[in-house]
């Protein structure tokens, strides 16, 4: 079952943080990954207004997810994310979507 990761950022060193979405790419596809959003514009219909980054990673299921990230050249890549931004990445695992969501959870 497909795993989303779901991340938010803010960028406080803009030229730094490019070095990250430079050589993340390759790695996202070696684990059969893809961006299904990367930095696209976000409307907030309610609540606070948000104004982080947002980019929404889609990866065949859980245990890929992870390897990606465990993964020696994401973990270089990702150096140049913590020292340009501060933010948080959720891992969600899809479901099938031929059986709905148990209502009382």
């Amino acid at each position: 079952m497909a795993a989303y990761f779901i991340c938010t950022m803010t960028i406080h060193d803009p030229d730094n943080y490019k070095n990250y979405t430079a050589l993340t790419p390759e790695t996202v596809a070696r684990f059969g990954g893809k961006f299904l959003t990367r930095g696209d514009a976000v409307m907030t219909v309610e609540g606070p207004e948000f104004t982080e980054r947002l980019v929404i990673l889609e990866f065949p299921d859980r245990e890929t997810a992870l390897s990606w990230y465990h993964d020696a050249d994401y973990q270089t890549a990702s150096a140049f994310r913590r020292a340009s931004s501060q933010g948080r990445m959720i891992l969600q695992e899809g479901r099938d979507n031929k059986v709905n969501p148990d209502p009382k959870i």
